[in-house]
């Protein structure tokens, strides 16, 4: 049924959590994981300003990789850049460039106060993608 996964991680509680239910997915119908992360920046008086979590990209996707590998799922991983409030958009271009089947995500994530006013991250991927989309509280 799904044989590639996208999981969405952003460093969030909510997002700690797809990881067991991707990985669960994942073995039960031996489907193969991406991990991608959208990192928003923007350059501002020529500085890269960055406006993702305090842990590093490469260190949150690797964390969550070697989460997936441990419970013997294949998976790799993606980092992503864009200017802020594209991260939507993003995700759901991974999905498609993947192929992917499913998309786990969380239901909240690093801007929670800002989705209680626009529409949160994980309410326009569900609106936009493709394919569907497995939300993770």
């Amino acid at each position: 049924m799904f044989e590639r996964i996208l999981v969405a991680v952003d460093g969030s509680p909510h997002s700690s959590k797809t990881i067991p239910v991707a990985a669960d997915l994942a073995a039960r119908y031996g489907a193969t994981v991406t991990v991608v992360h959208v990192r928003e920046h923007e350059r501002y008086e020529g500085q890269d300003v960055d406006f993702g979590p305090p842990q590093d990209a490469e260190s949150l996707v690797e964390a969550a990789l070697v989460r997936f590998r441990d419970a013997g799922v294949s998976a790799t991983g993606e980092i992503r850049r864009v200017t802020p409030g594209n991260t939507p958009k993003e995700i759901v271009e991974v999905s498609k460039e993947m192929e992917a089947e499913l998309i786990v995500i969380g239901t909240r994530g690093m801007t929670e106060w800002k989705s209680l006013v626009l529409g949160g991250v994980a309410n326009k991927v569900v609106q936009q993608a493709g394919c569907p989309v497995l939300l993770v509280r």
